[in-house]
């Protein structure tokens, strides 16, 4: 039975399908390091066990999440493949099982850019998606810089990426970006549901048409990763990611002019 020892990730398994929940409500479920391990170390499980075909993807206290802890998060920012983001964002890429993602309230950054790696992504009315890297200064993550022009155009993904405003979930199901939106009280039924078929379809065939589908994709998202990293890291020590965190936590606005 795959568990995990991390009380802001809940892990469970029954009938076919593990969960991942994203459990730390007090703080809008913003994703610690320990909770990347966990989670990596849970998906890693699932596509090493039969009795598990479905993976499902959520938050608790309707929020899916907010984000990277930034303190937890600034504490280990040297960026290398056993890094516990790293090590997540490569387990949910290369996840041979089919991935589910229900979302309520908020998912900004990664809490967006994981649901491009997901397989089909349900939403509530009412959550909304960010991807607010620039004002943070930061730049895009998680293939998000090749895979949204790809998806969208440039001038739409530079929309989203550069401007890091928070669209609706009715916005991104109309980009294409997620599969449906629901009403809150038929968010469960219709995710359930939709769990059920693809535990029930034949596994292997199941699991081969979902390589195929990401195969061609595949060497432009390591190539752009690979890039992120880098450009990443470079971000993560420069003084308008200093102000901009800064600002953040004294609640008031950044003043990039002082950045030199």
């Amino acid at each position: 039975m795959i568990h995990s020892d991390c009380p802001q990730l809940l892990v469970g398994q029954r009938q076919l399908l593990l969960t991942i929940g994203f459990h730390r409500p007090e703080y809008k479920n913003a994703l610690t390091l320990a909770m990347y391990t966990a989670a990596a170390d849970a998906l890693e499980q699932a596509d090493d066990t039969d009795d598990v075909r479905v993976v499902l993807i959520y938050g608790t206290a309707g929020c899916f999440t907010s984000g990277n802890d930034l303190k937890d998060f600034r504490q280990a920012s040297t960026i290398h493949e056993n890094h516990p983001v790293v090590r997540f964002m490569r387990a949910l890429q290369h996840c041979r099982k089919p991935v589910v993602a229900s979302v309520r309230g908020p998912a900004v950054g990664i809490g967006t850019t994981l649901l491009f790696h997901c397989d089909l992504v349900y939403a509530a009315q009412g959550a909304q998606l960010q991807l607010p890297f620039v004002n943070l200064g930061l730049c895009p993550e998680y293939a998000a810089s090749y895979l949204l022009p790809r998806w969208l155009g440039h001038a739409k993904a530079a929309e989203l990426l550069l401007l890091g405003e928070a669209f609706s979930a009715e916005q991104a199901a109309a980009l294409g970006l997620i599969n449906a939106v629901v009403s809150e009280e038929a968010l469960d039924a219709l995710v359930d549901n939709q769990i059920a078929r693809l535990a029930s379809q034949p596994p292997a065939a199941l699991q081969r048409s979902k390589a195929l589908l990401k195969q061609s994709q595949q060497p432009g998202i390591d190539m752009a990763m690979t890039a992120e990293f880098a450009a990443f890291a470079e971000c993560l020590q420069s003084p308008e990611h200093n102000e901009a965190v800064t600002a953040f936590f004294e609640k008031r606005a950044p003043d990039f002019s002082r950045c030199k």
